[in-house]
């Protein structure tokens, strides 16, 4: 069966997509939301990538250096082997920045014989809209678009670049590299260098890593979902990514692709929340100036539920009909059409996070007066919208309706924006918001309560199951122990658990029926099950989630029913903050002797 078999490597200002064979099938360049220059992820044929062929005697395997976002891919046969490192330099400078080169090294280490290998270099510009052509110059190839000569990119090899071209066998005896660069290197690239990049890069991430929670089960992939988070977050501003990539259908042969590569107020909202909870402040101080800055130059504009990684406000979408998309799935699109849909959960999730980054982290008097701004504004968009229909948290295209968990997020919006305005003191919008926050409850049990269903349902106008309302819970609109809190999570499971995992809901949407599970959904039940003290149930469904990740660990979207395979974006954001706050239930913090600072 066929399946996202990738690993992901990046430095918080692109990323790139290596397959199990060594592959590099995804890569765009400088920035994540950058035309591709590898996107056979996306057409098989036209799309371009960066591999190794050997003989078919060789076995093929990958893992990542330890807790790194480092990625190794073994090559071994009876008489030869070696090893690629995949890595993109990350690290501070002495000066505190960071050095972050829109960049790849492949090292190369051979540890057994000479083995002969056939480099396939096929850079494709811009989504392979166009043909490409090499030259050698100094030692390096460049690489450059036949319509376009500046968009262009940097091959360094310790081959000889020749045979590399003209996709030769080639002898290796011993270590090599090769470093693929947007733009032109100013020092000398030998392996030397390779190696002191590799070495910072490395201490790094483990530096990163070893200041985050540890547990005494599923720590290691715990870790490993929280290096993937941070590997969707966008250095320059502190935007959050949905995803690295675009256009992974959520069914094969459908038409839900979308292009992930933008910042959702929802999913970096919620991947900030995990962050702070694991300990990584740095992330969610970026997130919240990207925040700041987003909303202060555009206080009289609305409030959009996304933006691009540097805050752009405008994303266009259209189609790139010259490729045929993966496993023949079209359209492939960049851009994303939702950024103007009316989606009344997304500010919820921010209000939170807020509030909880400034419980634990209190700001200085004119940092605090300045978010003060925002909240209020924040609120003014609220108070204005909670009462109408949107398209909700699954972003419907077609429809608006009153969606329950909108105005569960609308009220959980309003009720921390009261919180804050307790902590600060300011009597009158604290009284005021809260009795905003009572109306909205109040109408929820009203008119989100099914009677004769005896659960919550999807929205005032219908009778539809939703697994979003799971998270009630979770955001304090309702005690898990609540009977009907209880009721819903029953009736949730009953209606929407399927082969062992959850649809997001099955009623008819802009598409159809859906036809596969979407991930965070069935961590949502996990969590669900947990906290109404169906543990030994949530733990069996929970192994079973952890059995359906890829070869490294990593979670996509969405998951098929019947094969498990995985489908839609990759690696999503939303999964991987899920599986942390899953993992953490079945599992017991290690903690150091409180004489002992971490």
């Amino acid at each position: 069966m066929k399946n996202l078999d990738y690993g992901i490597i990046g430095n918080c200002r692109t990323a790139a997509l290596v397959s199990k064979t060594g592959s590099i099938d995804w890569f765009c360049l400088p920035d994540f939301d950058s035309p591709s220059i590898f996107a056979k992820l996306l057409d098989e044929e036209k799309g371009g990538s960066f591999h190794f062929e050997v003989s078919d005697e060789y076995t093929i395997t990958q893992n990542y250096h330890g807790h790194t976002n480092m990625l190794l891919t073994r090559f071994e046969s009876p008489e030869s082997g070696f090893i690629v490192f995949d890595y993109m330099p990350r690290y501070r400078t002495e000066d505190t920045l960071y050095y972050m080169p829109p960049e790849i090294h492949r090292y190369i280490r051979v540890f057994k014989g000479r083995p002969l290998v056939k480099v396939i270099y096929d850079p494709k510009m811009n989504y392979a809209r166009g043909e490409v052509h090499h030259e050698i110059i100094d030692g390096y190839i460049r690489s450059y678009s036949v319509e376009n000569s500046e968009d262009k990119v940097y091959l360094y090899t310790s081959l000889d670049p020749e045979p590399v071209i003209n996709r030769e066998e080639v002898e290796l005896t011993g270590h090599h590299f090769f470093l693929l660069s947007y733009n032109q290197k100013l020092m000398t690239v030998d392996i030397n260098r390779i190696l002191l990049e590799y070495e910072r890069t490395k201490v790094y991430w483990l530096n990163f890593v070893n200041r985050s929670r540890d547990y005494y089960q599923y720590n290691d992939m715990i870790k490993r979902s929280l290096l993937v988070l941070k590997l969707l977050s966008y250095q320059q501003s502190g935007a959050m990514l949905a995803a690295v990539t675009t256009s992974l259908p959520e069914s094969l042969g459908e038409n839900r692709n979308w292009d992930y590569r933008f910042c959702w107020l929802r999913d970096a909202s919620m991947s900030i929340d995990t962050l702070l909870f694991m300990k990584q402040r740095s992330s969610a101080e970026r997130f919240i100036k990207f925040v700041k800055r987003i909303l202060k130059s555009s206080r009289n504009e609305p409030i959009q539920i996304m933006y691009g990684i540097r805050g752009e406000r405008d994303l266009t979408e259209e189609e790139l009909p010259h490729l045929s998309g993966y496993e023949i799935s079209r359209p492939v699109r960049i851009g994303n059409a939702a950024y103007y849909q009316e989606q009344n959960d997304s500010i919820g999730y921010l209000l939170d996070v807020i509030y909880k980054y400034y419980l634990y982290f209190p700001g200085t008097q004119d940092e605090i007066e300045e978010i003060w701004e925002i909240i209020k504004n924040l609120v003014r968009s609220v108070l204005a919208s909670w009462r109408k229909p949107d398209r909700s948290i699954w972003e419907y295209r077609t429809k608006k309706m009153h969606f329950v968990f909108s105005k569960v997020m609308s009220w959980v919006a309003i009720d921390r924006a009261s919180l804050i305005a307790e902590l600060l003191q300011r009597e009158y919008y604290a009284a005021t918001w809260r009795r905003e926050a009572d109306i909205i409850k109040a109408e929820v049990h009203e008119k989100g309560w099914n009677e004769e269903l005896q659960c919550f349902t999807q929205a005032y106008e219908n009778n539809d199951y939703d697994s979003s309302l799971l998270l009630m819970q979770f955001y304090d609109f309702i005690e898990p122990d609540n009977e009907r809190y209880v009721k819903t999570v029953r009736a949730i499971k009953e209606n929407l658990y399927h082969e062992g995992l959850m649809y997001r809901y099955k009623a008819e949407d802009d598409f159809g029926v859906p036809t596969s599970s979407f991930t965070i959904c069935t961590f949502w039940l996990i969590e669900a099950l947990f906290k109404i003290g169906e543990t030994e149930e949530a733990r069996e469904i929970f192994e079973k989630m952890i059995s359906y990740s890829n070869h490294l660990g990593l979670y996509s979207e969405d998951l098929d029913f019947k094969t498990k395979r995985q489908l839609g974006n990759f690696p999503q954001a939303y999964s991987h903050l899920a599986f942390i706050n899953t993992a953490v239930l079945f599992s017991e913090e290690k903690r150091l002797s409180q004489f002992i600072r971490p």
